[in-house]
């Protein structure tokens, strides 16, 4: 039961937990930006203007039916890996309701586009009806990726997406895939190529490693994922990789996701 997970606080302990991040030090009216504020019931009433919000009215959060405690339960699974239908038995909830808060998390993700440069690993993977480009920074955790939907992609594709990722004069490496055969004269790289048919992966080995990552990751965790869906789970699988950080735990996923009410 939620009562029984220890990293669940309380709903009071949420409530300002939320309300620091939304509002900061001070809850003011986000109509009027008046401080003269107070609680009635479980709404706010503004003393200046007499508009009435509430504590999640001007977030991605309004009109959420949840109890606080279950929300929270819902996202510390989502931070922590939790697969959907252990989460379902945590939380006591759904498979329906688990996989759309699940989404309502990915989507509020911050927006980040790294620019990889040195020594940049780069390969493509294909599902059913999208592919998937993805390039590492060696040695780091610096990945970008592009997802096209279509089953194949071809050298102006590989092309953009050295554009708009890849820093000129980085040291691109590669398999021997025709895509990337004289990239070089499209994009100032220094490119080196393994031909795994010659059972060369040298200059591949942390790139495939990705991709077997983000298999094992969508299996375990989400056990499928349609193509409607599997795009943003990508972009989910990448950002927990480069930034670990925001999923360290619910406070820290909502401090980099919610931004607070701009005060005039």
């Amino acid at each position: 039961m939620i009562a029984s997970l220890i990293q669940v606080p309380s709903e009071t302990k949420i409530r300002k937990n939320l309300r620091k991040i939304i509002f900061g030090d001070h809850t003011f009216c986000p109509r009027c930006y008046s401080r003269q504020v107070y609680r009635s019931e479980q709404r706010y009433r503004c003393r200046n203007c007499r508009k009435p919000f509430t504590l999640l009215s001007e977030t991605w959060l309004k009109g959420m039916k949840l109890s606080l405690r279950t929300f929270w339960a819902l996202l510390w699974c989502w931070t922590q890996k939790v697969p959907v239908m252990q989460t379902m038995n945590l939380c006591h909830v759904s498979e329906e309701t688990a996989r759309h808060w699940f989404r309502q998390f990915r989507h509020n993700l911050p927006q980040i586009e790294p620019i990889l440069k040195d020594v940049v690993q780069m390969d493509e993977a294909y599902f059913k009806s999208l592919s998937l480009i993805m390039a590492k920074q060696t040695g780091s955790r610096k990945i970008a990726h592009q997802v096209i939907f279509n089953n194949t992609v071809n050298k102006g594709e590989a092309a953009r997406f050295l554009f708009q990722h890849v820093k000129p004069n980085s040291k691109l490496q590669t398999d021997g895939a025709g895509i990337y055969r004289n990239i070089n004269k499209l994009w100032p790289v220094k490119h080196k190529r393994d031909i795994h048919s010659k059972w060369e992966f040298e200059h591949t080995s942390e790139i495939e490693g990705m991709f077997g990552n983000l298999r094992t990751f969508i299996r375990r965790m989400y056990h499928h994922a349609t193509p409607k869906y599997l795009p943003e789970i990508i972009g989910e699988f990448c950002l927990r990789f480069s930034h670990p950080e925001i999923f360290e735990s619910p406070l820290s996923y909502l401090k980099y996701s919610m931004p607070p009410v701009p005060f005039d």
